[in-house]
């Protein structure tokens, strides 16, 4: 045959498979509603995996807050849209930690949080018609504010409250009465205020008040214990700078004996303890001392001089009548300065006269005098008592068995003599330096045989990783359970049952060709080969039977 087409093999041709949504399409109602909830269920389980991995690392906002500064911030991070959390105890607020600082300064800027401590603020809100008593108030309320935000920016201090006694001020001088203050402190656990930042906040107060006396201010602490004494008050006991001083001399000389001590007799072999006695009392004495005139010929500082020098002369002595001299002043005394004295002279007769001459000096010597101040200095160490133990040295024998021995005299003189050297020993000053040789006793360590899904670093990893977890083998079953077996039974072809063909060539029907007889091909759905064939069976249907005749009977062309 000239028209021929030969063939292989004996071709059965199959209408092409349809899509995967027309496959979907034709699933029973039961597997299309569990594969609807199966991936409903499994956005879900991903969108919860993703909210909580999300939530990352939280810190803390703000801690401490007022319950009108809690909500205050609150309401502004829902406005913004960030989340937040409070801790257990409900005194912070945590955010995420990337997003900590940034909240921090954007608060900031709108004046959060603003403390229940309200300053000159209070000035701003002034009403129309307000006397002169609630001037005045809101005036005291909002220095006592400012004053409270002044002390509480110092390190040690946690919060504080400043109260203000100001008087009305009258026309009568006298009568005025002088304002005082007391500051409340509560300051930090292990935290002291030593004298100097105590008298800076007594210095603070009374700066900031007009006509406030620094005696008028009194500072207390959150036991009640006065901290603004008088340093006679103070006197009688160690405020907290000289009880550092001590305690720092001490440690002082602790590190000094472990630094020597250690290379000789090994680490954690050693153990010391220096008790410094400290003597902080104040002593000022005064004295004076005087020097008389060293000799004779020592010249000697004149203080002063005084010369009196006085002459005169009498009139006649007495005559007349026996009896009349008696009514006569007595003739005046004189005495030279030098020398022998004079005699008297006396007129006698009526033309006699007298003469009197008188000289008086002074002289004033300075006397030497010295004057001494002498003021003791505070903190002069008074007596140091040293005491050292030292364990007993560790030795191993040819055998490898590990004993202790106690150290031998000679060795315990030498550690004391270098711990003397350490800390200054002095025998007049009363010091004392003990070194001992013990053995320590050591402390078995105690093994923790709790099983390995018992420990508490375990259980924390078990409770951080539980949720994740869940929502895996959530998902896990919802993937294998429902969707895997919906799209299975939408991936399953349809067993194809080929029809058996009735070849008619010649008006002669042909038989039936065996099912399983015929290769099933999967037909193209758009072939132009398949075209030409159809185009030429309907042309030549005579050479199409003879040809499909001989497929039938095995007989090639």
């Amino acid at each position: 045959m000239d028209n021929a087409v030969a063939l292989a093999q004996p071709t059965t041709l199959v209408p092409a498979a349809p899509g995967f949504g027309a496959r979907l399409a034709a699933l029973p109602v039961k597997s299309r509603v569990s594969l609807g909830l199966g991936v409903a269920a499994l956005v879900a389980v991903l969108a919860a995996i993703t909210l909580w991995s999300s939530q990352g690392d939280y810190k803390v906002l703000y801690a401490n807050l007022s319950d009108k500064d809690g909500g205050a911030i609150i309401s502004q991070l829902s406005s913004m849209g960030v989340p937040y959390k409070y801790s257990e105890g409900g005194g912070a607020i945590l955010v995420p930690s990337a997003s900590v600082h940034d909240l921090r300064l954007k608060l900031a800027s709108q004046g959060l949080p603003k403390g229940s401590v309200v300053g000159f603020e209070l000035m701003d809100g002034a009403k129309f018609g307000q006397t002169q008593f609630q001037e005045r108030l809101t005036f005291q309320r909002g220095l006592e504010g400012e004053l409270t935000r002044s002390i509480t920016s110092m390190a040690s201090v946690q919060n504080a409250r400043v109260h203000l006694a100001l008087p009305n001020q009258n026309g009568f001088f006298r009568e005025q009465q002088k304002p005082s203050a007391s500051v409340m402190l509560t300051l930090f656990p292990g935290r002291t205020l030593d004298r100097a930042q105590v008298a800076g906040i007594v210095h603070l107060v009374s700066s900031s008040v007009p006509e406030l006396n620094p005696k008028a201010v009194s500072v207390l602490d959150q036991t009640g214990a006065l901290l603004s004494g008088s340093p006679e008050e103070n006197a009688a006991g160690l405020d907290a700078q000289q009880l550092q001083y001590v305690a720092q001399i001490e440690s002082t000389f602790n590190k000094r004996i472990l630094e020597i001590l250690d290379p000789v007799v090994g680490r954690d072999n050693l153990r010391a303890q220096v008790t410094a006695d400290v003597d902080f009392s104040r002593v000022e004495s005064t004295s004076e001392e005087f020097r008389p005139n060293q000799g004779e010929n020592a010249e000697a500082a004149v203080r002063s001089m005084q010369r009196t020098e006085q002459t005169g002369q009498n009139g006649t002595g007495a005559t007349g009548i026996p009896g009349a001299t008696s009514n006569q002043p007595p003739i005046a005394a004189t005495a030279p300065l030098t020398g022998a004295s004079q005699p008297l002279q006396t007129a006698q007769g009526g033309g006699a006269t007298n003469s009197t001459s008188r000289k008086d000096a002074v002289t004033n010597y300075e006397v030497d005098k010295t004057v001494r101040v002498t003021r003791n200095a505070t903190g002069t160490v008074r007596r140091i008592n040293a005491a050292v133990v030292v364990n007993h040295q560790t030795k191993t024998d040819a055998k490898g068995k590990t004993t202790t021995v106690p150290l031998t005299p000679e060795e315990l003189a030498k550690l004391e003599t270098l711990v003397r050297e350490i800390v200054g020993y002095n025998e007049k000053r009363g010091d004392s330096v003990k070194v001992i040789n013990a053995p320590f006793k050591v402390e078995p360590v105690a093994v923790d045989n709790t099983p390995f899904w018992k420990q508490p670093q375990t259980l924390d990893l078990l409770r951080a990783a539980a949720v994740p977890t869940a929502l895996a083998v959530v998902a896990l079953a919802i993937v294998f359970g429902l969707i895997r077996p919906a799209l299975k039974a939408a991936n399953v072809e349809k067993e194809t049952k080929g029809a058996n063909l009735d070849v008619v060539a010649d008006d002669e029907v042909l038989p039936a060709i065996e099912e399983t007889k015929l290769t099933q091909i999967e037909a193209p759905r758009v072939s132009a080969h398949l075209d030409g064939a159809r185009a030429f069976a309907k042309d030549n249907p005579a050479a199409v039977a003879n040809i499909v005749r001989g497929w039938v009977n095995g007989e090639t062309a």
